[in-house]
């Protein structure tokens, strides 16, 4: 009989990442995140929503302009993720599994935190000012980013 094989660290976590992405409303992306300790403990996940007690019918999820753009109201997978610890745990040398490379407003709180590794899937918008800012930092305050390159545990939510 043939062992099973089990999933490695890097898949589950990424897994988590992709799993907690699905609870996102956004119509157009969907982000997760998830932070893990040195010793593969889950410390925090987090998707991109609209803040705690906002009425998310009430905010737009439109690509829009003025107060009709979504972009003045999401809370970002990552942000959530920081935000989201238990009791203020430290994230200091954590790893952060994201769906989607960190714009630069969350780079910055990655790199407050002392997250020391970016794990992400999609750089999508890399060619964007906001990303390459993004990359910029991280590279200058030491954290080590690269692309995930294992497979993703499929969710068959239908």
């Amino acid at each position: 009989m043939e062992k099973a094989k089990n999933i490695s660290w890097e898949e589950y976590f990424m897994s988590m990442a992709v799993l907690s992405s699905q609870r996102s409303k956004d119509p157009n992306t969907k982000v997760g995140a998830c932070i893990v300790d040195s010793d593969h403990k889950i410390v925090s996940n987090g998707y991109n929503g609209m803040p705690c007690g906002c009425d998310e019918d009430e905010l737009s999820w439109n690509k829009g302009e003025g107060l009709d753009s979504k972009y003045l109201y999401v809370c970002h997978a990552e942000f959530n993720a920081i935000l989201n610890t238990r009791d203020g745990a430290a994230l200091k040398g954590c790893t952060l599994y994201v769906t989607l490379f960190p714009c630069n407003e969350c780079a910055k709180a990655i790199i407050q935190k002392g997250i020391k590794e970016v794990v992400y899937m999609d750089n999508k918008y890399a060619d964007t000012t906001g990303t390459q800012a993004s990359a910029k930092m991280l590279k200058l305050a030491g954290v080590k980013t690269r692309k995930y390159e294992g497979r993703i545990i499929k969710f068959d939510f239908e």
